[in-house]
Protein backbone atom coordinates (compact mmCIF):
# COMPACT_ATOMS: atom_id res chain seq x y z
CA UNK A 1 0.00 0.00 0.00
CA UNK A 2 1.26 3.61 -1.18
CA UNK A 3 2.41 6.04 1.86
CA UNK A 4 -0.31 8.32 0.69
CA UNK A 5 -2.98 5.56 1.45
CA UNK A 6 -1.40 4.34 4.47
CA UNK A 7 -1.87 7.77 5.83
CA UNK A 8 -5.56 8.21 4.59
CA UNK A 9 -6.03 4.64 6.36
CA UNK A 10 -4.24 5.80 9.55
CA UNK A 11 -5.96 9.29 9.96
CA UNK A 12 -9.65 7.37 9.65
CA UNK A 13 -8.55 4.96 12.15
CA UNK A 14 -7.81 7.42 14.34
CA UNK A 15 -11.55 9.64 13.92
CA UNK A 16 -12.70 5.96 14.88
CA UNK A 17 -10.78 5.64 17.52
CA UNK A 18 -11.43 9.01 18.99
CA UNK A 19 -15.24 7.94 18.92
CA UNK A 20 -17.30 6.14 21.14
CA UNK A 21 -19.33 4.85 17.92
CA UNK A 22 -19.22 4.36 13.95
CA UNK A 23 -22.56 4.39 11.90
CA UNK A 24 -22.28 3.48 8.07
CA UNK A 25 -25.01 4.92 5.39
CA UNK A 26 -25.30 4.60 2.24
CA UNK A 27 -25.48 8.36 0.74
CA UNK A 28 -26.21 7.33 -2.47
CA UNK A 29 -29.24 9.45 -4.03
CA UNK A 30 -28.51 12.57 -2.14
CA UNK A 31 -27.59 16.08 -3.35
CA UNK A 32 -24.04 17.94 -2.57
CA UNK A 33 -26.75 20.72 -0.91
CA UNK A 34 -28.59 17.66 0.88
CA UNK A 35 -25.49 15.80 2.15
CA UNK A 36 -24.19 19.67 3.36
CA UNK A 37 -27.33 19.80 5.23
CA UNK A 38 -26.79 16.82 6.83
CA UNK A 39 -23.18 17.08 7.81
CA UNK A 40 -24.16 20.91 9.23
CA UNK A 41 -27.08 19.13 11.17
CA UNK A 42 -24.23 16.43 12.68
CA UNK A 43 -21.75 18.68 13.32
CA UNK A 44 -24.58 20.75 15.97
CA UNK A 45 -24.32 17.51 17.70
CA UNK A 46 -20.69 17.26 17.19
CA UNK A 47 -20.36 14.20 15.14
CA UNK A 48 -18.95 14.44 11.89
CA UNK A 49 -20.07 12.83 8.64
CA UNK A 50 -17.01 11.26 6.36
CA UNK A 51 -17.39 9.89 2.21
CA UNK A 52 -14.36 6.99 2.59
CA UNK A 53 -13.51 4.40 -0.06
CA UNK A 54 -14.84 0.53 1.26
CA UNK A 55 -11.12 -0.17 0.57
CA UNK A 56 -10.25 1.63 3.85
CA UNK A 57 -12.94 1.06 5.91
CA UNK A 58 -12.65 -2.61 5.80
CA UNK A 59 -9.36 -2.47 5.98
CA UNK A 60 -10.15 -0.67 9.32
CA UNK A 61 -12.86 -3.10 9.81
CA UNK A 62 -10.64 -5.99 9.74
CA UNK A 63 -7.85 -4.53 11.63
CA UNK A 64 -10.27 -4.23 14.41
CA UNK A 65 -11.61 -7.83 13.89
CA UNK A 66 -15.39 -6.05 12.93
CA UNK A 67 -16.23 -8.57 10.38
CA UNK A 68 -19.70 -8.18 10.35
CA UNK A 69 -19.50 -4.56 9.91
CA UNK A 70 -17.49 -5.22 6.51
CA UNK A 71 -19.72 -6.98 5.18
CA UNK A 72 -21.89 -4.02 5.35
CA UNK A 73 -19.14 -2.03 3.56
CA UNK A 74 -20.96 -2.34 -0.10
CA UNK A 75 -21.64 0.38 -2.31
CA UNK A 76 -21.66 4.11 -1.61
CA UNK A 77 -20.31 4.66 2.30
CA UNK A 78 -20.56 7.73 4.35
CA UNK A 79 -19.15 7.14 8.68
CA UNK A 80 -20.68 8.99 10.92
CA UNK A 81 -18.66 9.27 14.01
CA UNK A 82 -17.74 11.67 17.15
CA UNK A 83 -20.05 13.45 19.41
CA UNK A 84 -23.03 11.79 21.42
CA UNK A 85 -24.11 8.47 19.83
CA UNK A 86 -28.01 9.07 20.77
CA UNK A 87 -28.12 12.17 19.64
CA UNK A 88 -25.96 11.47 16.18
CA UNK A 89 -29.08 8.32 15.53
CA UNK A 90 -31.67 10.94 16.07
CA UNK A 91 -30.27 13.57 13.94
CA UNK A 92 -30.12 10.83 11.34
CA UNK A 93 -33.46 9.63 11.71
CA UNK A 94 -35.00 13.15 11.67
CA UNK A 95 -33.16 13.53 8.33
CA UNK A 96 -33.88 10.39 7.06
CA UNK A 97 -37.67 10.66 7.63
CA UNK A 98 -37.79 14.29 5.81
CA UNK A 99 -35.47 13.10 2.83
CA UNK A 100 -37.67 9.84 1.55
CA UNK A 101 -35.03 7.34 3.28
CA UNK A 102 -31.80 8.83 2.47
CA UNK A 103 -29.39 8.16 3.62
CA UNK A 104 -29.62 4.72 4.27
CA UNK A 105 -28.14 3.18 7.12
CA UNK A 106 -26.64 -0.11 7.09
CA UNK A 107 -24.93 -1.11 10.55
CA UNK A 108 -22.56 0.47 12.92
CA UNK A 109 -20.30 0.22 15.63
CA UNK A 110 -21.14 0.85 19.30
CA UNK A 111 -18.36 0.34 21.36
CA UNK A 112 -16.85 -2.39 20.46
CA UNK A 113 -19.97 -4.46 19.68
CA UNK A 114 -21.52 -4.26 15.72
CA UNK A 115 -25.16 -3.01 15.38
CA UNK A 116 -27.91 -3.33 12.85
CA UNK A 117 -29.92 -0.78 11.15
CA UNK A 118 -32.84 -1.59 13.57
CA UNK A 119 -30.31 -1.09 16.77
CA UNK A 120 -29.45 2.25 15.46
CA UNK A 121 -33.24 2.78 15.18
CA UNK A 122 -33.61 1.89 18.61
CA UNK A 123 -31.21 4.02 20.15
CA UNK A 124 -33.36 7.32 18.65
CA UNK A 125 -36.51 5.93 21.29
CA UNK A 126 -34.01 5.90 24.49
CA UNK A 127 -34.95 9.95 26.53
CA UNK A 128 -32.06 12.40 26.29
CA UNK A 129 -28.74 11.63 28.65
CA UNK A 130 -29.76 14.18 31.01
CA UNK A 131 -33.31 12.07 31.55
CA UNK A 132 -31.26 8.68 32.04
CA UNK A 133 -29.12 10.72 34.60
CA UNK A 134 -32.10 11.97 36.51
CA UNK A 135 -33.14 8.19 36.22
CA UNK A 136 -30.00 6.53 37.39
CA UNK A 137 -29.92 8.88 40.42
CA UNK A 138 -33.33 8.34 41.10
CA UNK A 139 -33.39 4.64 41.36
CA UNK A 140 -30.01 5.21 43.58
CA UNK A 141 -31.69 7.40 46.19
CA UNK A 142 -34.70 5.37 46.55
CA UNK A 143 -33.34 3.13 48.81
CA UNK A 144 -31.89 5.15 51.11
CA UNK A 145 -35.47 7.45 50.96
CA UNK A 146 -37.35 4.48 52.15
CA UNK A 147 -34.24 3.24 54.87
CA UNK A 148 -34.98 7.29 56.00
CA UNK A 149 -38.72 6.83 56.16
CA UNK A 150 -38.59 3.58 57.58
CA UNK A 151 -36.10 4.48 60.48
CA UNK A 152 -38.38 8.10 61.28
CA UNK A 153 -41.25 5.61 61.59
CA UNK A 154 -39.53 3.82 63.99
CA UNK A 155 -38.55 6.65 66.05
CA UNK A 156 -42.07 7.86 65.94
CA UNK A 157 -43.29 4.51 66.91
CA UNK A 158 -40.94 4.88 69.92
CA UNK A 159 -41.93 8.53 70.57
CA UNK A 160 -45.39 7.25 70.81
CA UNK A 161 -44.70 4.09 73.70
CA UNK A 162 -42.76 6.80 75.81
CA UNK A 163 -46.01 9.37 75.26
CA UNK A 164 -48.10 6.35 76.91
CA UNK A 165 -45.95 5.48 79.41
CA UNK A 166 -45.47 9.01 80.75
CA UNK A 167 -49.04 9.01 80.94
CA UNK A 168 -49.93 6.27 82.77
CA UNK A 169 -47.13 6.90 85.67
CA UNK A 170 -48.97 10.93 85.62
CA UNK A 171 -52.50 8.93 86.10
CA UNK A 172 -50.95 6.25 88.36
Amino acid sequence: MRLEKKAIVEEIGQQIGRSPYMYVANYQGLRVDQLSELRAQLRKSGAELHVVKNRFAKRIADDRKWAELGKTLEGPSAMIVGGDAIESARVLDRFISENKDKPAIKGGVLGDRFISKAQIKELTTLPPREVLLSQVVGTVAAPMSRLVGVVKQKVSTLLYVLKAVEEKKKSA
